[in-house]
């Protein structure tokens, strides 16, 4: 009874009870109306936002924030930074998570026609992620949220910065040199002395070295960064199965010993309670360590 009691004290030590308890699998989240955490401790962004980029008049845009409550989640989009959603709700685990981070443009026909915020909470095997299209607006504010496809969401954003015609255009807002690069590219296209495929290639370059797009390395980076968290999250799960297992052995000894004391904490606590294994071991037909014997 005297050892049994050790083997409590030191599961006491490892944070286990003796009493009943009920385990659950903590989520990825405690959800908004966890009242414990801080909302920068729940959400924890994998990668920063990418630089401020594109029309200089969306710019002022930067630093705020704007919600909408829509089919009890809450959407709150801060552009150039990122896009959250909160489950509106008292459950201990309401979801509360980050649907992307700032990235880059998406850019077709000369126009900015979405803002691609990537990298968010990990849904299955990728990343959540969301576009978010402007469109002229008396004021500013999120109109209308879809999942188009699954993790991957549609976010329409009203404003009146983009009332104007050419508001989205992406030459204009181009530096002079830049400029120049791309009529070169529009001429030798025209002269038939490159293909459509160089075209695209040419002005993909200059979109990048602009900041509207993220170039290969930083895709490559972003990709490397993914991939060493995945194995950081693989480790851990190893040692947490083989603590699990540890756990379930002590707890197998206080069964069979009906433990019901607890005796003081003491330095020689963990050397008592293998002494007790090795000891229980031998008592159903182990050899125990060879070298005992030397």
């Amino acid at each position: 009874m005297a050892m049994g009691g050790l083997c409590l004290l030191w599961l006491h030590f490892l944070g286990i009870s003796a009493t009943k308890m009920k385990i659950v699998e903590e989520p990825n989240t405690y959800g908004l109306n966890n009242p414990f955490l801080s909302q920068v401790t729940r959400l924890q962004p994998k990668i920063s936002p990418a630089a401020i980029s594109g029309p200089p008049h969306l710019h002022k845009l930067a630093g705020k924030c704007f919600s909408m409550i829509e089919a009890s989640y809450k959407y709150e989009f801060c552009p150039f930074h990122n896009i959250t959603q909160h489950e509106q709700s008292f459950r201990w685990n309401a979801y509360s998570g980050i649907l992307g981070i700032w990235q880059e443009w998406e850019i077709e026909n000369n126009t900015f026609v979405g803002m691609w915020m990537k990298e968010g909470d990990s849904c299955a095997s990728k990343n959540r992620q969301t576009k978010v299209i402007f469109t002229c607006g008396t004021s500013h504010k999120l109109a209308h949220v879809s999942e188009p496809n699954t993790c991957i969401y549609w976010l329409t954003f009203e404003t009146p910065l983009v009332c104007h015609p050419q508001s989205l255009l992406v030459y204009p807002n181009l530096k002079e040199e830049l400029q120049k690069r791309w009529d070169m590219a529009e001429q030798s296209h025209y002269d038939g002395l490159i293909t459509q495929q160089g075209y695209r290639k040419l002005l993909q370059a200059i979109f990048e070295d602009a900041g509207y797009l993220k170039t290969g390395q930083e895709k490559i980076e972003t990709k490397e960064q993914n991939h060493s968290q995945e194995e950081t999250l693989s480790r851990c799960n190893e040692e947490r199965n083989k603590l699990s297992e540890e756990v379930q052995m002590l707890k197998d000894i206080l069964a069979r010993h009906n433990i019901s004391t607890i005796l003081p904490v003491s330095d020689e606590m963990p050397a008592l309670i293998t002494s007790q294994i090795r000891s229980d071991n031998q008592q159903r037909g182990d050899p125990g360590d060879r070298n005992d014997s030397l």
